[in-house]
Formats: structure tokens, sequence, C-alpha cells
């Protein structure tokens, strides 16, 4: 009875007091338990100081924590920074070698921190100038009054002397000046000047009038031979010259002596009028379509919108760059709207009814050269000084058509074919290359006109009125004619001393061409059995 009341009482003890054991180790003599483990658990993650840590989540700790920066020299870092604390700065407001170069609250600029000069514009100017011009300036460090930001950098005021105001003064009127002509073109009184007999005939017809038997003589051109007449008024180079459209019984020329010229081809051979409104050399010119008004560009970044019979302007505009190139839409019921292929590689829009820009088509990389209408003047091409061709939608700035080949070269002229499917485009590589006008604007390599030497010069190319021949002037004062559709030379004919600029055939009568050149004077070429001379 004793040794079960015993073992009643141990049972007790064990229900009062349970341990959990390990299900492996319960039973030693078990063929799957394993023997029991005594070495301690090694970890690979390195040491925390939990104190720390406790620190940088705490409160009031933690925000010291958070903003104070890490030491360079510190080898190890006992606790997770921020983004800010790995780039505070160490020491002042700046840090070279900060990512962002200097702590976010002390930065007013991109850049980092700027402080205004304590130097007047115009001293610092004056010194600035001096320095480059005679190699030395006054020095920052001197005594106040020698100086002139010395008294400043000391906290005193400086007075200007009456020379110093006096210059002050008309520094601010220059700048001011500058400032308020940066947008504009240099401004040149517009005169003109007549020089025929009468204004208006017996019948009260104007000059500009065409003659009322004009009409085309020939059903095909003859590549002309002979020099008729040499128009000579310009006291420098010619750069462009225009007939009037349809008729052809007046030219109209541009010239680098900042003039404009019209002269009457039919009678009596004289210039008509003379049309002044340009500070520096006219780079293009581009007549209406009825030839009543014409466009002019001048290298004084203006373009000017001239009445052909009084001679006055009705419009100017100005982007503050030059335009290289004017057009004016081709469409009866867009004659108000003017392009203008701008040196800053735009091409800008204007409305001339209200003087305002409608668009602007700013895709090319280099100066815009040539704007030239196809597709029924839905779309219109240009070319430029990156060595590219862009085709437009009219009145949309994306590019349809990109054109660019690593062998291109830059194309300052293009000419319409008269059939319009074809482009000639004058290339630097002295040769003239054709483009299909059709939806892939095409090189067609089957056409190639060589021969010439254009090479940095801006000949114009252009076609004979039927589209049999191609015509261009060169940079050794030669016209060159070629059979467009064997693509030889057909003829050459020696018309400049200096560079043949341009050259356009007459509308009407059709084996008559002029040429113009950088030595000023405007030739009148025919062929004489054509003419019946």
């Amino acid at each position: 009875m004793d040794l079960l009341r015993n073992y009643q009482d141990q049972n007790d003890d064990e229900m009062d007091d349970p341990e959990p054991q390990n299900p492996t180790t319960s039973n030693p003599s078990s063929p799957d338990a394993s023997p029991p483990r005594l070495l301690t658990s090694k970890s690979a993650a390195p040491k925390v100081d939990d104190t720390m840590l406790a620190l940088t989540v705490s409160g009031t700790n933690g925000h010291k924590a958070l903003s104070k920066p890490i030491d360079p020299t510190q080898h190890a870092v006992a606790f997770n920074p921020t983004y800010d604390q790995l780039w505070a700065p160490i020491y002042g407001p700046s840090h070279p070698y900060a990512k962002d170069g200097i702590a976010q609250g002390m930065r007013n600029h991109k850049l980092g921190f700027v402080e205004d000069a304590s130097i007047e514009p115009f001293v610092f100017d004056e010194q600035y100038n001096t320095f480059h011009k005679y190699g030395y300036a006054a020095d920052p460090s001197a005594a106040a009054g020698k100086s002139p930001w010395a008294g400043k950098k000391e906290g005193l005021p400086t007075e200007l002397t009456e020379e110093q105001k006096k210059y002050a003064e008309e520094y601010a009127k220059k700048k001011g000046e500058e400032k308020s002509g940066a947008d504009k073109g240099e401004v040149v009184a517009d005169k003109t000047t007549f020089h025929g007999k009468e204004e208006k005939d017996y019948q009260g017809r104007s000059w500009i009038a065409p003659p009322k038997d004009a009409k085309a003589t020939n059903d095909h051109c003859y590549i002309p031979k002979r020099l008729v007449h040499t128009w000579s008024g310009h006291t420098k180079g010619v750069s462009a010259i225009r007939f009037f459209p349809k008729y052809g019984h007046l030219i109209l020329s541009a010239g680098m002596d900042t003039k404009i010229k019209i002269w009457d081809v039919f009678n009596t051979g004289k210039c008509m009028r003379t049309y002044m409104g340009h500070a520096k050399a006219v780079r293009d010119i581009c007549f209406s379509n009825d030839g009543t008004k014409f466009l002019s560009a001048g290298y004084d970044k203006n373009i000017k919108y001239w009445d052909t019979e009084t001679g006055q302007v009705i419009s100017t505009f100005s982007t503050g760059k030059v335009p290289y190139v004017v057009r004016l839409n081709p469409d009866e019921d867009k004659q108000n709207i003017l392009l203008a292929g701008m040196s800053d590689k735009k091409i800008v829009q204007w409305d001339m009814n209200t003087g305002q820009i409608t668009q602007e088509y700013d895709q090319h990389l280099g100066a815009v050269n040539t704007i030239t209408f196809v597709d029924n003047n839905r779309r219109f091409v240009t070319s430029s000084d990156d060595k590219s061709l862009r085709v437009w939608e009219f009145g949309i700035p994306v590019v349809i058509k990109y054109i660019s080949e690593p062998h291109m070269h830059s194309m300052p002229s293009i000419s319409l074919h008269p059939n319009s499917n074809w482009l000639a485009a004058q290339s630097m590589d002295n040769q003239i290359l054709i483009y299909s006008t059709r939806e892939k604007f095409q090189l067609n390599k089957k056409k190639r006109f060589a021969g010439h030497v254009v090479a940095g010069y801006a000949c114009q190319v252009n076609f004979s009125p039927d589209g049999r021949f191609v015509m261009s002037g060169d940079g050794e004062g030669k016209c060159w004619f070629w059979d467009w559709k064997t693509c030889k030379v057909f003829r050459t004919l020696k018309c400049h001393e200096g560079v043949c600029i341009g050259a356009e055939w007459h509308p009407l009568e059709q084996s008559k061409v002029a040429t113009c050149g950088w030595d000023g004077l405007i030739k009148y070429w025919i062929n004489p059995i054509s003419n019946g001379v």
C-alpha cells in the first residue's frame, strides 16, 4: 500500500508542474532521435548598435540623428542612415562632392547658391573691358577709393563721381536700346524713286500693267546663245532676280547694295523704280501671284512687303533673326500667308492682315535655305544647313517626311519641275539631284546633273517652261544647260565675271533667259533662230 501511495504522489507532482519536452529528445532510446547539440549558433549579420537604433527611432533624439551628417572618416556605420544624411554637407553650406552640390535649403538656383555681386554692372563692364583691352584692372582687394567695389566690401556706401554718374546714365541708355531692339531688325527710312517718264500712260494704265499682246511665242523652248541686253545699276553683286508673274515684261532684282530695282524688259530696257528700305544686303525676293506686291528679305533681319507700283512699304516683319528665304502661299485665297526660313532653324508663318505669327515649324537643326510648295500647295519641302530635306503639311508643324543620308550635302536651292512631279535640288557636292514629289519623296538615282562647280555658292537651279531643260549658274560665271531626259550637258554660256548666282527663264518668250551675278550685272540672252533674228 505504501508503494502505491508513493506512486500516486509522484504522478500528482508531474501533473502540477509539467515541462515541455522535445519530441526528438523525449525518447533517447528511439532510433530516429539525434544526439543533443551543445554548440552555440553563429550569425553572419553584423552587430547592430541597439542603443543608436533606438535613438534614431525615438522622437527628439531621432531628429538630431537624422540631421547629423555622416563622418567621411568613419569606416563603419552603426545605424541605418537616410538619404538626406548620406548627402548632407559636412562643412558649411556647400559640399563639392555631394550629389546635390549644396544643402537643399540653401539653394536658390539649379546649380547652387547665387549671391548678388556688390558692384554696379557698368563698373564691372568697365573693368572687364579695360582688362581685356589693356591687360590690367582695378585690384578688388585694394583699399576704399582705389577699387570700385572695395567700399561695399567693407560695408561702407560708395558714392559715384560725376564722371561715373554720366557714364552710368549713358550705359543704362545704351543697354535699354539694345534690349528694346533685340527682337527687331535695323530701322531705315523707306524710300523709293521712280525712273520712268510717267507712272500712268495716256489711257490711265499703270506702268506695271502687262502689254496686251503678251503671249507665248513658241511651243518648244530653245537654248539661248546670244547676249542682247545688259542691265547695270547695282553697285554691288545681285543676289536674286524674278520675272513678273505670267507675263515677264518686268524683272525684279535684289542687290547686295541694299537696293531692290525693277527693270523694263519689253520696251525701253531701263530701270523703272528703285526700292530702298533695307539697311543691309537683300537676300531673297518673291512676287505675289498678280505681281502687284512683292516680298523682300534682308540681312538687316527685316522682311518687307512692298507695293510694286507705288514703292510703298505695306508692312514689315521681323523676329530678330536673319530671314534666308521668303515665300507667299501660292493659293489665291491664301495670298496673305507669308512663310520665312530663318537663321535660327525655324520656318515662321505670318498672317499679313493681322501681322501676327500664326505658326512656327521648328524641326530643322540648321538655318533654313529653301521653301518649295508641292502637292497642290497642301505641303511644302524645306532644305537646311543640317543637310536634310523635310516635308511639312501646310499649317501643321509636324514633319511628315524626313530625308537625310550620310552622303547628302546641304541644298541651298530647290526648284519644282513644270509638271509638279519632280524637285531639282542644287547639292553642294557639284551636282543637281532629283526627288519625287509623290508620297515617298524618293531620290531618283537615274537622274543626276553634274559638270558645274557650285561648292560654296548658293547658285539657283531652274527649269525651262516646257520642262525639257535644267539650268543653273556656277561659281565660275557660267550658265549650264542640261537635257532633262538624257541628263547630258547641252550648252554652257560664259555669262559673268565671278559667280553666276541666279538664272531665270522667261515665262512667255521661251527662248530667252536672264542671268545675274556677283559682278552687279543682269544679262538677257536669246536664241536668234527661234526669235527670227
